[in-house]
């Protein structure tokens, strides 16, 4: 994948993340981890840019194991960030799905779609 086009997809992951609740660094890895393939290289940069740009604060919190953990809270100008990018995103995809879609949804549809212009071609 794109790695500017995943960078923008993570980007969105990490704010939906803290859009449900404050979290620190290494469950927000683990979350969207689960999903896509991601790691600390890939979440802390972002977690420190979004930081610096107003679009999260962070506060320690101490733990019941280890030493206090950095939370991250959205802010309002993070949810409003956060807003604009995931209305983006729904067109964006919105606008694949109707491509990707032509024909039909399943496999069968679409292959036999495509047998039948294969058939056209050939009795050119």
């Amino acid at each position: 994948m794109n790695a500017q086009f995943k960078r923008g997809i993570v980007e969105l992951c990490v704010l939906s993340e803290l859009v449900q609740e404050d979290m620190y660094g290494y469950l927000i890895i683990n979350n969207i981890s689960d999903h896509l393939d991601v790691n600390e290289n890939t979440i802390y940069p972002i977690l420190r840019r979004l930081t610096k740009e107003g679009y999260f604060t962070t506060y320690l919190k101490e733990s019941n194991i280890g030493a206090p953990r950095k939370y991250y809270k959205i802010t309002k100008i993070g949810f409003n960030y956060y807003l604009q990018l995931r209305d983006s995103w729904d067109s964006f995809i919105g606008g694949v799905y109707e491509i990707l879609n032509k024909g039909g949804k399943k496999n069968e549809e679409i292959f036999k779609r495509f047998a039948k212009r294969i058939e056209e071609i050939e009795s050119k």
